[in-house]
């Protein structure tokens, strides 16, 4: 009786621990689970960045913030116009020099050494000794006058020493020509002398930079010749060509790109000398620090007082279509691009104007459009 009660009471149980594991949602049949299809939500194909029929680009948001791109407004109004220059780095007239030697002879380091390529140096610091180079010829008459001047020096000086002996007896106009005699031969000497051993000492004409180094220990050099060139880089000028006389008459600001950034010069003048027939304009750059070498080419744009109307944007929003014109995007919708082809003017070294294809309040992209041009 007690086994048949406990039979009863442990299949109650079983039966309600299972109504209530059914009744947590599991699915305790025996039929076969469906399969997982490719239309499932859970497991739908992300969507990518591609092209539509009608040549613009779908990009989702999220493709447009891991590619970083940014927009803004077009705003036209009235701007500047510019126009590019090939320029050049030039050295400053007034802070830079040449260092040469007035005649030929041998290289001698001081006893600092030689300077090098980019060393500060001051005004008058000696960078080298020339050390002169004669002929066995020009040595030889030298020191026959030399000679000569020994034998006159002696002379005048047992002269000199007579009279001064002599003195009262002599007149005292007599004395004074023996001892202005004696003296200009003791000058005579030792100019000469100087020309046969001297060295001539060769010294920086301005305090600044070494920009280049000619000479080396020993070296042989002539008259005339460039051994060192000393620049004050914080004072560079920038020769640019302008091939329209009104161009030279125009320019109120320009500036230029370097590698280490946007260089802002200041226009100086320009001359009435053609150079390969076109007008050279002087710019000089900003103070402080200029990431410029003398001799390097740059890209000038200068500011006229001629007007146009446009929008300004970066050069980098600008990409070239297959056939060569210039384009840029516009963002038309939250996830749609188009392309237009745009008209540009230059503004300076870091922005152009849009001055067609862009109606006003159109959001053009400014950074990133090189990689919309790649979607395919």
């Amino acid at each position: 009786m007690n086994l048949s009660w406990t039979s009863v009471t442990l299949t109650a149980l079983l039966a309600l621990q299972g109504s209530a594991w059914a009744h947590g949602g599991e699915d305790h049949s025996h039929a076969p689970a469906a399969p997982v299809t490719s239309s499932s939500p859970t497991m739908a194909a992300p969507t990518m960045p591609r092209r539509l029929a009608d040549g613009s680009l779908y990009v989702p948001k999220a493709a447009q913030y891991q590619w970083g791109l940014r927009t803004e407004p077009a705003a036209p109004r009235a701007w500047s116009v510019a126009v590019e220059l090939n320029g050049k780095v030039v050295a400053d007239a007034n802070a830079g020099g040449r260092v040469q030697s007035t005649q030929p002879g041998r290289i001698a380091p001081p006893a600092q050494g030689l300077p090098t390529l980019g060393q500060r140096v001051r005004k008058g610091e000696v960078l080298a000794h020339v050390h002169p180079s004669l002929s066995s010829a020009e040595r030889g008459s030298l020191q026959a006058q030399l000679a000569e001047l020994d034998a006159q020096h002696a002379i005048a000086e047992r002269k000199a020493d007579r009279y001064a002996q002599l003195e009262g007896a002599v007149p005292q106009a007599t004395i004074d020509a023996a001892r202005l005699e004696l003296q200009a031969l003791r000058q005579r000497r030792a100019a000469v002398a100087a020309g046969l051993e001297r060295p001539e000492a060769l010294r920086a004409p301005l305090s600044g930079v070494v920009s280049a180094v000619q000479v080396q220990a020993g070296q042989v050099v002539d008259a005339r010749e460039t051994l060192f060139e000393v620049v004050d880089p914080d004072r560079l000028a920038v020769e640019a060509l302008a091939y329209d006389a009104s161009i030279a008459q125009g320019v109120q600001s320009a500036s230029a790109t370097a590698p280490d950034g946007n260089v802002e010069l200041r226009f100086v003048g320009s001359g009435r000398h053609l150079r390969e027939q076109a007008w050279v304009l002087l710019f000089r750059t900003a103070p402080g620090h200029n990431p410029l070498a003398v001799g390097q080419p740059l890209k000038v744009v200068a500011q006229t007082t001629q007007s146009r109307q446009g929008a300004a944007v970066p050069r980098a929003a600008l990409s070239r279509a297959s056939d060569g014109t210039q384009t840029v995007w516009v963002l038309t919708s939250a996830e749609r691009f188009e392309r237009r082809t745009v008209q540009v003017d230059a503004l300076d070294a870091t922005r152009v104007v849009l001055t067609s294809g862009i109606a006003p309040g159109e959001r053009i992209v400014t950074q990133g459009s090189g990689l919309l041009a790649q979607v395919r």
